[in-house]
């Protein structure tokens, strides 16, 4: 038995077939039917029948979505992908498919993969990071992922920035409705804010890192006001959490100089005296997120009931103009 990760993000949807040592059989994707309910279901399933055909056999089903399922209803809630929230997903793809699925949040698929076989692998406990466009995050203890009551395990971009600096409070305005979540600092789009608020001029995140390789007095200074700030973030899930790695993923994951920069600043804040967290790079880089979502199945297990391995009627999905 194989194991089929889908990774649903805001532009395209991306499949893989995983063997049972972790090796890609095949992968694939497709434009994102945005605003598409049907069309989204039309497009998991057309992906599922191609990477099965690719692959040469039947597999699990493991999906990662910008969101998270509702353990009150059953249905999607606080997803980036509007088109989605309050849908049965879980129940609508089991009978599309014909087998059942398991649906994580993005962030947590993040850290299964990096915790399984990638940067975390073997570690304890594991904290997964995603710090792109929004900032979330997932915890897997001893190889398994950790949800809660609430589904909300790891969401520290939704914490307040602690330790504020005077002109860090209240904060910018946070989509959640709060003010100086951590997602408004740490976030892309809170960077190039950053940079706006300090100098009057607007940058888009990777302009400002670029400028910064070129010893541009004014980003250099953007980039350490950031690593300063994610060291207090950090620090308060360390002291907490205490996790024995720390995965960084999404856009500025990329970022080199977060490894170098940011670990000596975590003993300023950590309740102790020597921090011996690690903090990485994912060793699976944007694909970790489709992988983590292939790895919700074990080795071993079967998502294939008796309903048969038929698909339907699959239609090519068809990308919004």
């Amino acid at each position: 038995m194989i194991r089929l990760g889908i990774d649903m993000g805001g532009t395209k949807i991306e499949g893989i077939a995983l063997g049972p040592d972790g090796d890609v059989l095949a992968r694939r994707r497709v434009p994102t039917p945005r605003g598409d309910y049907d069309g989204t279901l039309d497009a998991i399933a057309f992906l599922v029948s191609g990477l099965e055909g690719e692959a040469g056999a039947p597999g699990t089903v493991g999906v990662g979505i910008p969101g998270t399922i509702s353990p009150a209803t059953g249905l999607v809630k606080n997803a980036n992908s509007t088109w989605l929230i309050g849908r049965a997903l879980e129940q609508d793809l089991a009978a599309r498919l014909g087998r059942p699925v398991r649906l994580a949040n993005d962030a947590n698929c993040f850290a299964l993969s990096e915790a399984s076989d990638g940067a975390g692998a073997g570690a304890p406990v594991v904290f997964g990071v995603i710090v792109g466009t929004g900032t979330g995050g997932g915890i897997v203890v001893h190889g398994h992922l950790v949800t809660g009551p609430n589904a909300v395990t790891g969401e520290w971009g939704h914490n307040p920035m602690p330790w504020p600096l005077p002109d860090e409070w209240p904060g910018p305005s946070c989509y959640c409705g709060r003010h100086g979540c951590i997602e408004s600092f740490l976030s892309g789009t809170g960077l190039a804010r950053d940079h706006e608020s300090y100098t009057g001029e607007r940058l888009s995140s990777e302009a400002i890192v670029e400028r910064a390789g070129r010893a541009d007095p004014a980003a250099e200074a953007t980039l350490q006001r950031y690593e300063e700030r994610m060291a207090r973030a950090l620090s308060s899930v360390i002291n907490l959490l205490d996790p024995d790695v720390i995965v960084l993923g999404g856009g500025l994951s990329k970022l080199d100089r977060l490894y170098a920069h940011v670990p000596p600043l975590l003993g300023r804040w950590v309740f102790t005296d020597r921090v011996d967290t690690r903090l990485l790079p994912p060793a699976h880089g944007d694909a970790s997120g489709v992988r983590g979502a292939a790895w919700l199945w074990q080795p071993g297990e079967s998502g294939i009931g008796d309903q048969g391995l038929g698909i339907g009627t699959v239609r090519k999905p068809t990308p919004n103009p």
